[in-house]
Order: structure tokens, then sequence, then C-alpha cells
């Protein structure tokens, strides 16, 4: 195993982390995958799944502890552990939304801390933070702090691209556009909600949750970060999808209420309450 290339992906109970520990234990890595419960998740031939909980330091260090008594290095970090809080801003309370960002964005930050001294020993390895078009642009509407949690994330990459250039640690953001993953199936909702905004908020939960269904499959982001992987000179922005290309660019060249009057279309927001 030694001669191996190793990668730590976090969050693969389903969907993407999935189907990127997949590929990778495929190309021959040894992969190493984390989830809060290993025993819910379906078997993989080519992975080990490993207890973890981003939020917690303890269990990111028991994690890479874990991982350093198989294997002697650590090649790949891909941090896709993440969910969705839904609700308008004003009804998400302060600790909820500290709990999204405890997860979405300090999780990652937990998990590059951790693996970085040994990267920087090294000399090498690879970072990859799966972001979203939600990092890009503000939406889907009423997932408001989960947006906020990704364009955080898309700032601390962009620094830590830069940082860590001089020990040869390549560090990327996959920006994805709708997937077809149980994203909307398990997103949390504000535990609070106010009942002036349920017309709206349910008909753009409803438009995601189609978007969502029709969306690429999960696949299409584990080949990208596969290629990323095998590149010899990775970017630092990689979106994936027609609709992360196409919906940052539209919003750039577009005048804002233009822009904001689509939006507001496809996501219903203008129907009557």
């Amino acid at each position: 195993m030694s001669e191996q290339k190793v990668a730590l992906i976090t969050g693969v109970s389903s969907g993407i982390g999935q189907s990127i520990a997949r590929q990778l234990g495929q190309k021959g890595f040894a992969v190493f995958g984390t989830s809060r419960n290993p025993r819910g998740v379906e078997s993989m031939p080519d992975a080990k799944v490993l207890p973890l909980d981003v939020c917690l330091d303890e269990s990111v260090k028991a994690c890479l502890e874990a991982v350093l008594a198989q294997v002697e290095r650590l090649d790949v970090l891909v941090n896709n552990a993440g969910y969705v809080l839904g609700g308008a801003v004003e009804e998400v309370s302060i600790e909820e939304a500290k709990a999204q960002f405890e997860t979405n964005f300090f999780g990652a930050m937990r998990m590059v801390k951790a693996v970085l001294p040994m990267m920087r020993k090294q000399r090498s390895g690879q970072i990859i933070n799966i972001s979203s078009i939600a990092g890009l642009i503000p939406a889907p509407p009423f997932w408001g702090i989960y947006s906020a949690s990704k364009y955080a994330l898309e700032a601390y990459t962009e620094h830590l691209w830069r940082e860590v250039k001089p020990f040869n640690v390549r560090v990327s953001l996959v920006e994805p556009g709708s997937t077809k993953t149980h994203l909307t199936h398990n997103q949390q909702n504000a535990v609070e909600p106010i009942s002036d905004y349920d017309s709206w908020r349910e008909r753009a939960f409803e438009a995601t949750r189609q978007y969502e269904e029709k969306a690429p499959k999960p696949a299409l982001v584990a080949d990208c970060v596969v290629g990323i992987i095998e590149s010899k000179s990775p970017k630092l922005h990689y979106r994936v999808g027609k609709e992360a290309t196409w919906v940052p660019r539209l919003r750039k060249i577009l005048p804002e209420a233009r822009f904001e009057k689509i939006t507001r279309n496809v996501f219903q927001l203008d129907g009557k309450k």
C-alpha cells in the first residue's frame, strides 16, 4: 500500500463524495473515505470508510491517526462533507448559522490544518475543496446561509492556494452546478419558520428540488476531481456543468435588475401568495 497514492475524502456516505471514492479506488489509489456513520455507508470494495465528524477537533485528529497507522503519507485531501441549511436569512438563528459554517467551512479548515504539516514535510500534496455554484452567485433563493458558507470557502481556498505553493502543495476548488444527489432530500431547515415567507419559500424549494432531479449525476463531478488529480498543472477553479459555467457569466454581463428578474422567474418568487 505504501507505493500507492493515498487519498482521504470526507463525506462519502452518498453522492459526490462516494462517487469520487469509487473512481479513485478504481484508479488504484489507497482510498480512505469518511462518514459520521460508517456503518450506514454502502460497501465500497476499493475504499476504507472511517468515522469522522469534521466539526470536532478530536475526531479529525483520530481520523488522521487511523489513516497514518496504515500508510506512511497522504497525497490527496478532498473536502466534500457538507449540508444545506434552508430558510430565509431572517428565519435562521445565529446558532443554526454557526452550525452550517462549522461543517461547510470550519470543517474543511480543520482538515486542511490537520494534513498540511505532513504535506509541507513531504513537499507534495493536493487539496481539493468541493464548493458550489452557490459560492459564485447568491442562489438558490432561501439557501442564503449555505451560500455564505460556500462564498467563505472560496475566499479561504484562494488564500490557501497562494500560500502553500512554495511547498509544492496544489490547491483547487470544484464548483458544481445542480447535481443529482441527496442534497435537497437531506436539507435541514430553520426550526422557527416565519409564516410570511411560506409561499415563496416553498416554491423556491420545489423549483430547486426539480432542478436537482434533472441534474447531471455525481460522476460528472468525480470525473472532474480525478482529472484535477491527474493534471500536471491543475488550476484553482473548476466549474462543473453548463449551469455553473453560464449562470455566473450571465450575472457579470447582465444589468443587476435583469439578472434578478430572471432569478425570480426561475424560482417562481413573484407568484401570488
